[in-house]
């Protein structure tokens, strides 16, 4: 009955609605009236994509739920479900009666379709510079967050949504990764290594994979800690027909001056140490097979410069905005920082 609890009355706000959402882990509601027809439905990625735009966490769902959803009458096989939900590649189906009420929400999980085969290609080879001496011993992925290393975290976090297909492209001092990780097999899931002998960027590592995925496949940073939901990212990028995502974050700075604005000569208004706030690259991907077209062999390429080649040629590329905690360890004072946060959060 798990689905009564991803209901949401019109009126809810978008902040009501994220919480049900996060809370219920379900990436999902569904919107009705007080009479409980069916209005909407609401995935996180409709939220991410109203955040894009500007929405405020306190305008009625509403604004951003997708008012023609895909449902299907009651009384049905099992099976057409099933297949409705292949074909339209749909994680969830609400049920309706003759009235529109809504009656039942089927997902996929409940009907032993599996979607978690994508692969996750994590970039474990930098030389960590601006963390030593943290790093003159061990490669940066592989301190010690808590009680276990930063990659194992990673590894964990993507585990939890049955990620468990890697690649760990590695460099310096591999063989400390590769002597903890082995083949996987001890953490229940299985790790093929790609070795860089010389620095190739986050998308040049991507040629050295002898068997390219089928399916789209995640790539993430080995210095990051995250508490992403990797289902809602690679839902997000299906909805999007892209052929590559990219995650960002919200940065904000302030200016320490008043601002001035100015016509010619004439001065036109005064900003008072104005804020400003842009997205940046967070580091984390969902990238589609048919990007390895648009990969150089054996060449530095870095993850811009592919998006920048993908959006030249016309290819659908999209961000994924992360309102969840998110921080990269570059410095010591971040990775004094990370323990300190994972104390807090219990997260180790």
């Amino acid at each position: 009955m798990n689905w009564k609890k991803i209901i949401v009355l019109i009126s809810t706000t978008l902040f009501e609605t994220m919480e049900i959402i996060n809370k219920t882990a379900l990436q999902f509601a569904v919107v009705v009236d007080e009479q409980n027809h069916l209005l909407g439905t609401v995935t996180d990625g409709d939220i991410r994509r109203g955040i894009l735009r500007g929405e405020g966490l306190d305008v009625p769902i509403r604004s951003i739920m997708n008012e023609n959803p895909i449902s299907a009458k009651s009384g049905q096989n099992a099976s057409k479900y099933k297949q409705l939900m292949k074909i339209k590649k749909l994680k969830q189906l609400p049920i309706t009666n003759e009235h529109n009420q809504i009656v039942d929400v089927l997902f996929i999980d409940d009907l032993s379709i599996n979607t978690n085969e994508n692969q996750v290609i994590l970039m474990l080879g930098g030389l960590g510079t601006r963390l030593r001496p943290l790093t003159n011993d061990i490669p940066k992925p592989m301190l010690r967050v808590g009680n276990k290393p930063i990659v194992e975290t990673i590894v964990d976090g993507f585990k939890q949504y049955g990620y468990s297909n890697f690649i760990f492209s590695v460099n310096y001092k591999k063989e400390v990764i590769q002597n903890y990780f082995q083949s996987g097999e001890a953490l229940g899931i299985t790790i093929d290594y790609i070795e860089e002998q010389k620095r190739m960027g986050t998308a040049g590592a991507l040629s050295l994979i002898e068997h390219r995925p089928s399916e789209p496949f995640f790539v993430m940073n080995g210095d990051l800690l995250t508490q992403v939901n990797f289902d809602q990212l690679m839902q997000f990028h299906s909805e999007q027909n892209s052929v590559a995502t990219m995650c960002v974050r919200e940065y904000e700075f302030q200016i320490p001056y008043g601002v001035i604005e100015t016509k010619g000569t004439d001065l036109i208004s005064i900003k008072e140490k104005p804020v400003h706030r842009s997205f940046v690259n967070a580091g984390i991907y969902v990238l589609s097979p048919e990007v390895f077209d648009y990969i150089p062999n054996d060449t530095y390429y870095d993850m811009p410069t592919l998006f920048e080649t993908l959006i030249e040629y016309g290819m659908k590329t999209s961000v994924f905005p992360i309102h969840e905690y998110w921080l990269d360890i570059g410095q010591v004072d971040d990775f004094h920082r990370a323990n300190q946060k994972y104390k807090e959060l219990s997260l180790i």
